[in-house]
């Protein structure tokens, strides 16, 4: 950063102030004395002040911080004009328009304007309107152009203010000091240096001691902004690396997850197309198979004939005594007998059922009743026989 010694002041008549009958009390303490009746400043006081001022904009543009640049008498509207735009920073070098900080929302909608009708320009449209209304917004334009031209790019309030000559600045010292907003300032004996915090005594109506002053802290400013979009944009670019990083990591995963979906398809396409085959050729096999009689030795075969029920049931039904149990050798032929002959043997069953029943009613109807006497030594006999 460029530094102002004693001799660039001195040569640039940063020490001459007003004159004696036109000084602020509370420049006392800033003056060295006085000649041909104008105060002479403090060069040693200024140098110091003025490094302070200088490093505190610095450290301020550094950490991204906005400074807006005043100064609307003749003698500053070149150079603030010049180091703002240098620095990139708002500036206001025509008019102060009161409420610009205190009534900031406000005059954002009139910088939306702005960069409305200036939109409109540079498209052409202004020149598609009628006469009358394409005079009126491109008079209003030159208006806002005139008086906000310079805080067009300003979206929120800035962070420290640059004053040349506090008594033209008043309403905005006030407005600053009222939004507790840090003060550097140029000031010049016949000004109240109390609002401002960094103070820096010296001629404001000269014109090399303003360029002094504001090329010093727009140099200061234009280093410490150009430092902070360095590492901004190196910032943005590391971000940017990283989200392409994460992105193409994410394309990645989901790269992996579509092939592991389409695997895991196809494997259970294939079973499912196994588990079709399988039961097709399991038909097939069923339909191919024999319907032939069923085998005798199985044990889900019924058969043919009548059941056992049945033919006990007619047996004794027709009056004949149930056989004896057959040995356990011809009981197998028995029943192979029985299951061959059953059919043949129903009908003739059924044709004897009928005499059989007549004749076992008859006979009961002629049997005589046997005394209880007779019965009971029958019985007696038999219990004897069995003994």
């Amino acid at each position: 950063m460029p530094e102002a010694g004693l001799k660039e002041l001195l040569e640039a008549g940063v020490h001459f102030g007003h004159q004696t009958r036109r000084w602020n009390p509370n420049m006392r303490r800033y003056i060295f004395g006085e000649l041909d009746g104008i105060h002479i400043i403090d060069l040693v006081q200024t140098e110091q002040l003025l490094e302070n001022a200088r490093r505190f904009a610095g450290e301020l543009a550094s950490g991204g911080g906005t400074v807006l640049f005043v100064g609307t008498k003749k003698q500053a509207r070149g150079p603030v004009e010049e180091w703002a735009n240098r620095c990139k920073m708002p500036f206001v070098n025509q008019r102060w328009l009161g409420g610009l900080l205190t009534n900031f929302n406000t005059m954002s909608a009139r910088i939306a304007r702005l960069h409305e009708l200036i939109g409109w320009r540079d498209e052409g449209k202004l020149a598609l309107l009628p006469t009358k209304e394409r005079m009126g917004m491109e008079a209003e334009l030159a208006k806002l152009e005139y008086n906000l031209g310079g805080v067009r790019d300003m979206e929120r309030l800035p962070d420290a203010v640059f004053v040349i000559d506090l008594k033209s600045e008043d309403i905005a010292v006030r407005e600053a000091a009222r939004l507790r907003i840090p003060i550097i300032g140029l000031v010049d004996t016949n000004c109240d240096p109390t609002p401002v915090d960094y103070v820096i005594p010296g001629n404001d109506d000269a014109i090399r001691s303003c360029q002094l002053a504001i090329g010093t802290i727009g140099a200061a400013i234009e280093e410490g902004a150009g430092a902070w979009r360095v590492q901004e944009e190196r910032r943005i670019a590391e971000e940017m690396e990283r989200r392409k990083r994460e992105e193409e990591e994410r394309k990645k995963r989901e790269e992996e997850e579509k092939a592991r979906r389409e695997a895991e398809e196809a494997k259970q396409k294939a079973e499912e197309e196994a588990a079709k085959k399988a039961q097709a050729a399991t038909a097939q096999g069923q339909g191919a198979s024999p319907a032939g009689p069923v085998a005798a030795g199985d044990p889900g075969a019924r058969p043919a004939g009548p059941v056992a029920g049945q033919d006990s049931s007619s047996s004794q039904a027709a009056g004949e005594e149930p056989s004896p149990t057959p040995p356990a050798g011809e009981a197998s032929e028995a029943k192979a007998g029985e299951a061959q002959t059953a059919e043949a043997a129903a009908p003739a069953e059924e044709k004897a059922e009928e005499p059989a029943s007549e004749a076992a009613a008859a006979a009961e109807e002629k049997a005589e009743p046997v005394p209880a006497e007779k019965a009971a030594e029958q019985a007696a006999e038999t219990e004897g026989e069995g003994k």
